[in-house]
This record gives C-alpha cells, sequence and structure tokens, in this order.
C-alpha cells in the first residue's frame, strides 16, 4: 500500500481573525500609500474659461476653456499699453480729450469731458488703474498715424507673441470683436510683466488728477489691490462688458508661490475674486509652500463655521459660557468688513 501524506485539517478562521486581518490589510495600505489619504482636492474654479500657472515651474495647475476665443473686454488695455510703452513716446507729452474718444457703441460712462488734458503718462495710468476708456482712446489717437495704425501695432505686436488666436478691434475693449483665449492672454500678461511702468500702473490702488477745476480721485478698478493683504500683486488687470462677462488677469505671490492667473466669462460680481481666493486655498490645502502670515486669517475665517453651528443648536449640549463668546464673535465681526470704498464704474474694466 503507498504511502500516504496525511495533510492536516483546514484550520478554521473565526469572525475576530477575519477582523484582525482586514485591519491589518488597511493600515499597510494607509503606511503604503499614504497620497491616496492626503491628496488635496482637485481644483474648481468657477469662471467659464480659466488657466493657473506656477509662474516658476510652468506647471499648469488648472486649465478650463482655455483656447475657447471668448470677447476680452478691458483686458485688451494691456496692449493698448504695451504699444505705447514699445513705441518710446515722451509720457509728459500732453494729450487732449475728443469727441472721437467718445464711447458711442456702449454709452460708457467717463468722467474725462471732452476738452480734458493730462499727459500721456496720466493717460496711461487711468486706462489701466482705473480702466478709463477715453484714455486709452486718446493713446491711441496720439500714436504717430494714429487710430488705424495703433490698431495695426497691437494686432502685429499680438503676434510676435505668439498669440495665434487674438485680435484686437479697438484700444479700449468696448467691442466685441476684440477676442481672445485664456492661454493666449497667459503671453500677454508675461510681457506686460517685463516693463516696469506697466506693473506699476496696474498695481496702484488710486491715483489723483485735475480735470478742468476739479481734483478728481480716481481708484483701482481691482479690489483685491485696495483690500486683499493674501496676495502680493506684482500686475493685474480687470474686464467686463455684457459679452465679455466679468475679466481677471493677475500675477502675484500667495504663500512664497508665484502665480499667473486668468479668468474669463465670469457671471456674478465677486466670482473672478472668489476663484483667485479658491487658488490660495488649494496651494494651502497641497501643503506647499510656507504659510505665512495671510494663512493664519484664511484659518481664523474657518474656526467661525462651527462657532456658527454650536450658537444655533444648543438644545443638544447645555449652552454654557463658551457658546455666548462665539456669538458676540460672530455679530461683531462681520460688521468692521463691511464699510469699502466702492470702485469706480465697470462699464469696460
Amino acid at each position: 500500500m503507498p504511502n500516504s501524506t496525511t495533510l492536516p485539517p483546514p484550520r478554521r478562521i473565526g469572525a475576530r481573525g477575519i477582523l484582525r486581518s482586514l485591519l491589518a490589510t488597511i493600515a499597510v495600505m494607509l503606511i503604503v500609500s499614504p497620497a491616496v489619504v492626503l491628496a488635496a482636492p482637485s481644483l474648481s474654479l468657477k469662471s467659464n474659461a480659466a488657466i493657473v500657472v506656477d509662474q516658476d515651474s510652468g506647471e499648469t495647475l488648472y486649465a478650463k476653456n482655455a483656447d475657447v476665443v471668448m470677447p476680452i473686454a478691458s483686458l485688451t488695455k494691456l496692449m493698448t499699453a504695451l504699444v505705447v510703452v514699445d513705441a518710446r513716446l515722451p509720457m509728459d507729452e500732453t494729450l487732449e480729450i475728443s469727441s472721437e474718444d467718445v464711447d458711442r457703441e456702449k454709452n460708457t460712462h467717463s468722467r474725462l469731458t471732452v476738452g480734458t488734458k493730462l499727459t500721456r503718462g496720466q493717460m496711461m495710468l487711468l486706462a489701466l488703474m482705473s480702466s478709463e476708456n477715453r484714455a486709452a482712446n486718446a493713446l491711441s489717437r496720439g500714436y504717430p498715424g494714429g487710430r488705424p495704425a495703433f490698431l495695426a501695432q497691437m494686432n502685429a505686436k499680438a503676434k510676435s507673441l505668439g498669440m495665434q488666436s487674438t485680435y484686437f478691434a479697438d484700444p479700449a475693449g468696448l467691442s466685441s470683436k476684440s477676442v481672445s483665449t485664456a492661454r493666449d492672454l497667459l503671453r500677454l500678461v508675461s510681457a506686460a510683466d517685463s516693463e516696469d511702468l506697466i506693473r506699476d500702473y496696474t498695481t496702484r490702488p488710486e491715483t489723483e488728477v485735475r480735470v478742468g477745476k476739479q481734483q478728481l480721485t480716481f481708484i483701482s478698478s481691482n479690489r483685491m489691490i485696495r483690500n486683499s493683504r493674501d496676495w502680493d500683486i506684482g500686475l493685474q488687470k480687470t474686464g467686463f462688458t455684457n459679452e465679455a462677462g466679468r475679466c481677471l488677469v493677475m500675477r502675484a505671490t500667495t504663500l512664497n508661490r508665484r502665480m499667473s492667473m486668468v479668468f474669463l466669462n465670469s457671471f456674478g460680481t465677486m466670482t473672478r475674486f472668489a476663484d483667485a481666493g479658491r487658488v490660495r486655498k488649494h496651494l494651502e490645502l497641497q501643503g506647499k509652500g510656507e504659510l505665512s502670515a495671510p494663512a493664519i486669517t484664511s484659518a481664523s475665517t474657518k474656526v467661525q463655521a462651527p462657532v456658527k453651528k454650536t450658537v444655533k443648536k444648543p438644545a443638544k449640549k447645555p449652552a454654557r459660557e463658551p457658546a455666548k463668546k462665539p456669538a458676540t464673535k460672530a455679530s461683531t465681526q462681520p460688521k468692521k468688513a463691511k464699510p469699502k470704498t466702492k470702485p469706480a464704474g465697470e462699464s469696460s474694466s
């Protein structure tokens, strides 16, 4: 009779054994692949077209409809400024607002009345900082060869920058025929950022100008220039028309990271600025870059949300002294942030 090896009977694993085995497997997975658990949520922006690029690494963090051609409103004025700077025309030369500079297409309002005389430098400052349409139009008329030559140079400059999907029909951006893409505008922003004067003019919070017998104050069309402590803004431009929606381009540093951002066709007064905030929050969640003082402000906003819940639901836990403290905090804090100077009319800013 052949020798047969007797195999031991299979060992029974009880419910506890299965549970122990499962917990051990999960623990190994957490150790081996922590990225699955710790990865920051993907960036999501509300603007209909957008692109966000890390200036130092060149990495595109976000792109949405980045190659769709659309009207760009007053973002056009960045190219207007580039053409003026390239021409090396004297900035102290006096230009005069004429009836040709008045907007007949959209009838936008301007405080620069016909006959107003300002230097070329002042006109460029108002066009970039406060998005003054008549100032942009006056700059084009003051160019050698007048407005036709100026527009030709705007489009030639766009081609030289590799902006293949861009066309400029006017110097102010009022025409819906002035179009570009988010990706093309990154090239324009980069070129404008290389000019000290353009960087200076786009980031000034306000300026005073004498118009006739009046001393008028013009303020930046970008509320982030006037109010935000979270961003160190190096260059920016806003834009708005009904066709283009609300637009914003910006080169800025936050959390020690230099970002280039384009937000196009945003609907809602705050959407483009809120998108910039979403980019910052995403960088914060990624844990890249050293968190600076503004991040503490951001964190303190987070703390307020659960405080409100505690005040609203005192039924579950007896409300003691801690419940009263947040209540006063919640009622006092928002009121302090409310009073703000209203920006100049954004007819095409």
